[in-house]
């Protein structure tokens, strides 16, 4: 059993000033306000949050997880366990059939030993006018044999499946999806308004990274993005990077949808906490110069290289500052109660409800003892996973009592 104790404690619900979270086994025991004389202290002003989940991620840390690889599936999983995500699905990218189908089965297997926690599958099912970074030879429409033997391959981890709602056999398709319990996400789209609306109806739930890779809104076509705010069923996922969207999007997205509606994502590809240099997004080069991923040659974006941590520093800076404003404030210790659980919901619980997931995501009792120690600027002092200190290398706490 271990009792740790912060400055704050943040739930999705309330912030214990000061607080503390008992766990034992791997599971938080409890969470509550006031002084515990047998907790270990973090360091004065530090805030213990919940461990980011992280629903749209292909790699990091020089690993990747579209990589047939699995070496490289655990070095993107370390690379982003060290900077807070304790919880994550492997988003893979367009492939031909049989080279998606081998990645789907290796990916299941690192899902049965616990190295990743679901699979997503972004794309082949999508529009060649909003393909992104995704290999244009290797598109295709929704095939429902092709979908039972992904589905099958993944002997129960794969979690979401993003397609373009316009395609051919696409409502069908999420129909398959969701009656196996898999969430359908609507991406990489030239679908219209009502298109999208159909493809909520028939079981979609999420909206692939909002805004992007998709149709722009209209004034007399409203396209796909207001379609997914205006659906309260739908999660919409932004990466709130700086360089995928706009700070006041993502505030106007907040306005429109709540916190509740609102997961915050990576979609990292394998340069996230590396520097410059060259890398791969599936079959595809990608170069990235300061610190912006794109296709070789071209000017198309291909995955995002921040890490969630810094995308729970975004949700701080965006609920907090003004038009414009996009850095956390020199204090994010002074940040308000209501914007520290909004960034809570946004970068854990948000995502973790999404998913189905109902043993990350917060900090409750019975839920997994998976949180994240900062500092008083928000920077990360330390992950613990299922009650364990895993990284990122500062210690978290003062000497003190173990309990």
């Amino acid at each position: 059993m271990g009792v740790l104790a912060a400055a704050r404690v943040v739930t999705a619900e309330r912030v214990h000033s000061p607080g503390w979270v008992e766990h034992a086994g791997g599971r938080i025991v409890a969470v509550g306000w006031g002084p515990r004389p047998d907790a270990r202290l973090c360091p004065p002003g530090a805030t213990i949050v919940p461990g980011f989940v992280d629903m749209h991620v292909h790699g990091g840390g020089g690993g990747s997880y579209t990589a047939l690889d699995a070496a490289s599936v655990r070095r993107a999983r370390a690379a982003h366990l060290a900077h807070g995500t304790t919880a994550t699905v492997a988003s893979l990218v367009t492939a031909a059939p049989e080279p998606l189908l081998a990645s789907v089965r290796m990916l299941a297997e690192l899902a049965e030993e616990g190295t990743i926690d679901g699979i997503h599958l972004e794309g082949p099912w999508i529009s060649p006018l909003r393909r992104g970074a995704h290999d244009a030879a290797a598109l295709r429409a929704p095939d429902p044999p092709e979908l039972q033997s992904l589905l099958a391959a993944g002997r129960g981890a794969l979690r979401m499946v993003t397609l373009a709602p316009e395609l051919p056999g696409a409502l069908a398709a999420i129909r398959q999806l969701t009656d196996a319990g898999v969430v359908g996400a609507v991406g990489h789209t030239e679908a219209g308004y009502e298109e999208v609306l159909a493809a909520v109806r028939a079981g979609a739930s999420v909206g692939t990274h909002l805004f992007n890779a998709m149709r722009p809104v209209h004034h007399r076509e409203p396209g796909p993005a207001l379609a997914l705010l205006d659906s309260p069923e739908v999660t919409v996922e932004l990466i709130a990077d700086g360089v995928h969207l706009h700070p006041a999007v993502h505030r106007q997205a907040l306005r429109l949808a709540g916190a509740g509606r609102v997961a915050l994502v990576s979609d990292a590809m394998e340069a996230a906490g590396l520097g410059d240099g060259e890398y791969r997004l599936g079959e595809l080069a990608v170069a990235v110069r300061s610190g912006v991923a794109r296709l070789a040659g071209a000017d198309t974006i291909a995955g995002g290289t921040a890490t969630m941590d810094a995308l729970f520093r975004a949700a701080l800076a965006v609920h907090e500052g003004s038009p414009g404003r996009q850095r956390v404030p020199a204090e994010a210790v002074a940040a308000s109660e209501e914007a520290w659980r909004s960034a809570v919901r946004q970068t854990a619980t948000t995502p973790a409800r999404t998913l189905g997931w109902d043993h990350v995501g917060d900090l409750l009792p019975g839920r997994r003892a998976d949180f994240v120690v900062l500092d008083e600027q928000a920077q990360l002092l330390e992950v613990f996973a299922a009650g364990v200190s895993v990284g990122p290398g500062r210690p978290a706490v003062t000497p003190g009592r173990e309990s």
